[in-house]
């Protein structure tokens, strides 16, 4: 969730006032909070908005990923909008967008309307993770100081992950499904009220310019990935429209290595994918995201759907997985700091396979036992995946452009989450056969990703891949001459 930049010299707009340093940061782990929330609170109302909306399993995933997509496109444009017009101005965009959008969500008529104010939610939601980022590092400008309040964010985030199920469960059950959209808004708009008064301006000293060109080609690669692999099982994959939807993710992608090389400023660097961590470490953020929002949307249906649990009683057995998470999460933390990347990464992998695989065999009447146990593991393997993932992307990138490569890193989770959705969505909705009998191979894809992470994990801490990253690093440290492809 997180993006872990390092802008580069930051100039303070605003008044000269005292700035209260932890009370920014708590307003930027509140108003983050949000969208840590949404992405496992939304999905444990999912069955319930199948029924009232009358919505099928490619409306659902539509539902999931249309926050997600829009989130991923959009996180290193909203990064590069705050550097040159003031993140706490962009913050304060982002979080009146995200709560009004928000309201919209609860007052949907229909699936499509929904879906529509979920993909306006990410706009909002996109100007926040970032954007908080450099606000914190902005504030905090003590070394020490800025690890321990990146930290205290980090686990802000985390804990609402894990309340989300809970808090999904209570609202779904006693008020209704809208009621998980509604409860952005009073925390959205307090957010915008303390940010006004306490957060102080910055922005960059020097804005990075705009890719246009870059931005429409993303999102058409994107978008068009994500459309295809969900419109497929009810369409056919040899429909005309899905064949072309995956053609045009081909020319968005041509278009993305004719274009970029020749921009002084690109949205993406290309010579980024040069060093083998950075490579590495946004595909296993990819591999790693779609197992987490495969796992998410495939259990909530087979918990609500096919149980028949309640909301509150299907989000209580998420906790294990979300608790998992979060206190592995910190472990991995200590272990980067002490050991390196290379055992949390492998570690986390593993067991991300190892919960994966467990779920395989899931029919009607699988022990709670059974069930706990394979969460717990999952969860405990995704969060000691995370935090060395930006740390591996940035290895050996010059410090003035480890912004724009955790924002990157951060974009490839959130495609991670949409691609997940999207795969796992269409494995069980186009077999033809009954959820328990399609899920298995599901199930089956997301421990195949912890095996990717695993693997990926062990060559991008390779001795070969530190020397290849270092020298990339000299490279994009060097003076440019003409075009940035050399």
């Amino acid at each position: 969730m997180s993006t872990a930049s390092a802008p580069g010299p930051t100039v303070m707009t605003g008044p000269s006032r005292p700035v209260h340093r932890r009370l920014v940061l708590a307003i930027c782990c509140l108003s983050v909070c949000v969208t840590g929330i949404d992405l496992t609170i939304a999905n444990v109302a999912l069955p319930s908005i199948s029924k009232d909306l009358h919505a099928s399993v490619s409306g659902l995933q539509w539902t999931v990923d249309s926050y997600s997509l829009v989130m991923a496109c959009l996180l290193v444009l909203s990064g590069s909008m705050a550097d040159r017009f003031g993140r706490k101005r962009t913050f304060q965009l982002g979080l009146s967008l995200f709560s009004l959008s928000s309201l919209l969500c609860g007052l949907a008529p229909g699936a499509g309307w929904l879906i529509a104010f979920r993909g306006l939610q990410a706009v909002g939601g996109s100007m926040l993770n970032p954007v908080a980022m450099s606000i914190i590092v902005s504030v905090f400008t003590d070394r020490r100081e800025r690890a321990r309040a990146i930290g205290v964010w980090g686990s802000a985030i985390g804990t609402t992950v894990a309340a989300g199920p809970v808090l999904g469960g209570l609202l779904v059950s006693g008020i209704g499904w809208r009621s998980v959209f509604w409860v952005n808004a009073p925390i959205g708009i307090a957010a915008i009220l303390l940010t006004r008064r306490f957060v102080p301006e910055s922005k960059a000293a020097r804005g990075r310019a705009f890719d246009p060109a870059g931005q429409a080609l993303i999102i058409v690669l994107f978008a068009s990935i994500i459309a295809a692999t969900i419109e497929g099982p009810r369409h056919g994959w040899a429909d005309p429209w899905i064949v072309g939807l995956f053609v045009l993710a081909v020319l968005a992608l041509i278009g993305m290595l004719i274009v970029e090389p020749r921009r002084s400023e690109p949205l993406i660097d290309l010579r980024f994918f040069r060093s083998p961590p950075f490579s590495a470490a946004n595909t296993i953020s990819v591999v790693m995201s779609a197992g987490l929002g495969g796992f998410l949307f495939l259990n909530t249906l087979y918990l609500q759907d096919l149980r028949h649990f309640s909301p509150l009683r299907a989000g209580l057995m998420i906790i294990p997985m979300a608790v998992g998470q979060a206190v592995a999460a910190n472990l991995s933390g200590r272990l980067l700091a002490s050991r390196g990347a290379r055992l949390p990464l492998t570690l986390g992998g593993a067991l991300l396979a190892i919960g994966g695989f467990l779920l395989v065999p899931l029919t009607a009447h699988t022990e709670s036992v059974h069930l706990l146990a394979a969460y717990t593991v999952f969860g405990v393997g995704a969060g000691m995946v995370a935090p060395p993932i930006t740390n591996t992307a940035v290895s050996g990138l010059p410090p003035d452009q480890v912004g724009v490569a955790g924002a990157l890193a951060a974009s490839a989770r959130q495609f991670g989450i949409s691609i997940g959705v999207a795969v796992t969505g269409s494995i069980v909705a186009g077999t033809g056969a009954g959820f328990i009998d399609s899920s298995h191979a599901a199930w089956a894809v997301l421990g195949g990703c912890g095996l990717v992470a695993l693997a990926l994990g062990v060559i991008s801490t390779s001795g070969w891949a530190r020397a290849a990253a270092a020298r990339n690093g000299r490279r994009l440290a060097a003076p440019s001459t003409g075009s940035i492809s050399r």
